[in-house]
């Protein structure tokens, strides 16, 4: 039998969507046969959690029974029984479709716990549900977003999320920035730092020489300087380095294209120059198996590419896709296998 992989899932903001998410996606059968999972959360918040889907008719009222935990050497990892690292911090009145300091702060705990678990090497990897940027503000959370507190945390000092779909891969260059600054910060350097670390990352979760396909930042990739110099001047540069570093590397192509190339196959991962050129071509191959994972970490770390849908939260009928999407992407690169596709 093939040993379990160890997952730490965090439930993400207790006012949205990440507890039922949570619940649903470590029902999969196929999940459960391969993962032994913790969840990093508050366990009267999943029981509510679990109401809402028992009432919705997504759960049986005796499918799970969630099982509080002080320690994660105290799991056991039962069939029917999900253990809970319970940090007992959601106000037991925290109102669902909320931002709120209060969810914020506590979506960062189960972060920070879920961190300390994988440096210490007690998971093999950590699934993360969607926090809400708003409320990490408001509980005065020192990081904008996942990544960074996730790189900080872990005592990285560069990172890049790389977007999962039906076998597409995408790492930016820049994601939340205007597109005018989005192409100054496209400079030869930060585009051969992306390429390296998509590359780095992908060996390291057991892909051999990965081949690496390079967007360019204008129409036709600039049609040799008839569309903006950028891709002569600040991009190409960056991929005769990467090649002469050895690296699989080709580009810069035309981005209108260069997706379907991949996505079918021809090329291990895309680099996008910004957010939108990236992020449409990932979302319209299926907006619910989408996933991001973290590079430039010492520990793996995937999460849903979602947000906490604060509109239906606490109905029972957030849709669990990605979260499963993301379990399985963890399983994948573990086992060197850097599938990360959904099937």
């Amino acid at each position: 039998m093939t040993k379990k992989t160890h997952i730490a899932v965090t439930m993400g903001d207790p006012a949205g969507i990440g507890p039922e998410i949570t619940l649903m996606g470590l029902q999969d059968k196929v999940i459960a046969e391969q993962v032994e999972a913790v969840v990093v959360g508050d366990v009267n918040r999943l029981e509510v959690a679990k109401a809402a889907l028992v009432k919705a008719g997504r759960l049986s009222a005796n499918q799970v029974t969630l099982r509080p935990i002080a320690d994660i050497s105290e799991a056991m990892y039962q069939p029917g029984v999900l253990d809970v690292l319970d940090q007992n911090n959601v106000p037991r009145d925290l109102p669902w479709g909320k931002v709120s300091a209060e969810a914020g702060a506590a979506a960062f705990d189960y972060v920070k716990k879920s961190v300390e678990l994988a440096v210490a090497k007690q998971v093999d990897a950590i699934c993360t549900a969607p926090i809400n940027k708003e409320a990490w503000k408001l509980a005065h959370v020192p990081y904008p977003g996942h990544t960074e507190a996730l790189a900080a945390l872990s005592g990285s000092d560069k990172s890049a999320m790389m977007l999962v779909n039906h076998g597409l891969r995408v790492v930016h260059v820049t994601t939340h920035v205007s597109l005018k600054d989005a192409i100054a910060m496209a400079t030869t350097n930060r585009v051969f730092e992306r390429i390296q670390l998509t590359v780095r990352s992908l060996e390291q979760f057991g892909m051999k020489q990965p081949r690496i396909a390079v967007a360019g930042i204008n129409p036709h990739a600039g049609e040799g300087g008839l569309f903006g110099r950028e891709d002569i001047e600040q991009i190409a540069p960056a991929i005769e380095q990467a090649k002469q570093a050895g690296m699989d590397v080709s580009g810069p192509w035309p981005p209108d294209s260069i997706y379907a190339r991949a996505a079918g196959g021809e090329f291990d991962a895309v680099i996008a120059m910004y957010h939108d050129q990236g992020h449409i071509a990932i979302k319209m191959l299926g907006f619910d198996t989408g996933i991001n994972v973290t590079l430039g970490l010492p520990i793996l770390r995937t999460s849903v590419d979602h947000g906490t849908a604060f509109d239906i939260a606490g109905k029972g009928i957030a849709r669990e896709q990605s979260m499963v999407q993301s379990l399985q992407v963890a399983i994948d690169f573990l086992q060197g296998k850097a599938a990360g596709a959904a099937q």
